[in-house]
């Protein structure tokens, strides 16, 4: 397994870490996207920060371009058509990567999923669906990918297991609305989802960031 193991960035707030957040990033970015963010987040804890990179493939909305994604996008809507099979894969591999701080030595239980945008939607499908349960999800700027299934295929270990989920007011790339069904779909299955939203685009805010550092002092204790 390990030979197949996705490249990572790694920032550890501390010597010895005792917690782990694997962060995902967005289409076309790569794991160093928030790696600026680590130190702006206050945690008490020694945490290891993991930033995967996604493979790179064509992205069909972008014209077949090749660039880091963790899935393809078939349509501008996002879920009127998905690559389950992309998902899946990914899926995979943050299962791999969440199997390699379990033997560094961090249970699952001491770890939080995180992701925005692409990586979001990674994190809320992997975390729904894991057999073991995390100590938090944080989606940023995405949504809940292959809705429908989510409700045969999640698994009780993350049923109470709480999520934060944040979105711009003004994101153009993952309307508001896409963000409002998939907390309201969360919140139908049981899911303790704290909400919030800030006035910017598809992106992230200062005020934003001093939330997320609140819920990780939280969860990561």
């Amino acid at each position: 397994m390990t030979q197949n193991l996705l490249d990572c960035i790694e920032v550890e707030t501390a010597p010895n870490p005792t917690h782990a957040v694997i962060w995902l990033h967005g289409l076309g970015a790569d794991g160093n996207d928030f790696v600026p963010i680590v130190p702006e987040l206050g945690l008490r804890t020694p945490v290891r920060f993991v930033f995967p990179n996604a493979p790179v493939a064509p992205v069909t909305i972008n014209g077949g371009m090749a660039m880091r994604s963790w899935y393809d996008i078939l349509v501008m809507d996002l879920v009127r058509q998905e690559d389950a099979n992309g998902i899946r894969a990914s899926e995979s591999a943050i299962r791999a990567l969440i199997a390699r701080e379990n033997a560094r030595g961090i249970p699952t239980s001491r770890i939080v999923l995180a992701g925005f945008s692409q990586g979001c939607a990674m994190t809320l499908h992997t975390g729904l669906r894991l057999p073991e349960t995390l100590a938090g999800m944080v989606g940023l700027s995405g949504y809940l990918p292959l809705i429908d299934s989510a409700a045969d295929e999640r698994h009780p270990a993350n049923a109470n297991t709480p999520i934060f989920l944040a979105h711009g007011l003004y994101d153009p790339v993952v309307a508001l609305a896409r963000a409002e069904a998939s907390r309201a779909t969360l919140e139908t299955l049981g899911y303790a989802v704290q909400w919030h939203t800030y006035p910017m685009p598809h992106s992230v805010c200062l005020p934003e960031v001093a939330d997320i550092g609140a819920f990780l002092r939280d969860v990561l204790r």
